[in-house]
């Protein structure tokens, strides 16, 4: 069977239940630790999962997050060049003649490219630094034209006026007041929040849009900063836009889950084809958790408003059926 027909009927189920038009498509990618050489893709690598260099996959994942929940939505095998350059090895784990290097930002403008086509309502991207400080990425985006929260290291330039200038320079400028203190949405302790500033870049070709650099700054390391570039519409909130550099945790929610709950990494293939077949029945397993669940919060949602009016005391109800004054 086709796995990837089988995730384009994911992008129709995902878009039909938890699609909304303040929908964000978030990429991060995550690894899966394996043994031996044999796997596809299988190499020494920098894993997050990990945290370290270690022998395993990298797996690019786009997620669609929503008001209604978020799930996985796509995905796409990492193959390092020592894999692309030897078309032996890659004969041998069934990858296809076709597939040549493609860099972690390549694989991503693959997914949303499809995303798009596929006509997923969302209002903005997101991503870490991996692809933030592609340019590349950036431009094709704004080119869609396609809102976007990208985070940006600090050796990534931008344009401010006529000129760039390298983010960590611009962050070491930034004067000690002029911050707004405004929560990153809730984690697993409630409410995560920072404070926050956007500085005007140089504008886009568009008139109709604008780009900002937003900076992050925590509350208990003031000196640690976090850098996003911004392209929106000039109507755009600071409100909204912390909002949606927010949402990218939810691309780590989904993993956790997918890992902890449906086995996305729990598999002993070496194939391409196995690999993807896996990966995209996981990402159906926890995209049905997810529509499941926001089925029930809506229905638990629908009986407490139902409830709220008629929540008297009996005493008071029967007076009330009898026309008898309250006292």
């Amino acid at each position: 069977w086709d796995a990837d027909a089988v995730r384009d009927e994911l992008h129709t189920y995902i878009r039909q239940h938890l699609g909304d038009p303040h929908g964000v498509l978030v990429l991060d990618e995550t690894g899966f630790l394996k043994k031996g050489w044999h796997s596809a893709g299988v190499a020494r690598q920098y894993s997050g999962t990990a945290g370290k260099v270690d022998h395993c996959q990298i797996g690019v994942f786009l997620s669609y997050a929503s008001p209604l929940g978020h799930a996985l939505l796509d995905r796409e095998l990492y193959l390092p060049r020592e894999w692309t350059d030897d078309r032996e090895r890659c004969r041998q784990a069934g990858i296809p003649e076709d597939r040549r290097f493609a860099t972690k930002p390549q694989l991503a403008q693959q997914m949303l490219a499809r995303a798009f086509a596929a006509g997923t309502p969302a209002a903005w991207v997101t991503g870490d630094s991996v692809y933030g400080d592609n340019r590349q990425l950036r431009r094709w985006l704004e080119a869609q034209p396609q809102a976007y929260v990208l985070a940006v290291s600090g050796n990534e330039y931008v344009g401010l006026g006529a000129q760039q200038r390298q983010v960590k320079v611009l962050l070491a400028s930034l004067p000690v007041e002029g911050w707004t203190r405004l929560s990153a949405g809730d984690g697993a302790k409630g409410p995560r929040w920072y404070d926050w500033r956007w500085v005007s870049l140089a504008d886009p070709v568009d008139p109709a849009w604008r780009r900002w650099l937003l900076v992050r700054r925590s509350l208990s390391e003031p000196t640690e900063l976090t850098a996003y570039v911004v392209f929106a519409p000039p109507p755009t909130t600071l409100e909204e836009v912390v909002r949606v550099a927010g949402s990218r945790w939810t691309v780590e929610s989904s993993f956790e889950a997918a890992k902890g709950e449906v086995g996305l990494d729990q598999y002993e293939v070496r194939s391409w084809t196995a690999w993807y077949r896996h990966i995209t029945l996981a990402m159906w397993a926890l995209a049905l958790l997810t529509v499941m669940r926001a089925g029930t919060m809506a229905v638990e949602a629908l009986k407490k408003s139902l409830r709220a009016p008629q929540e008297t005391s009996p005493l008071a109800a029967f007076k009330a059926r009898r026309g008898l004054a309250s006292r």
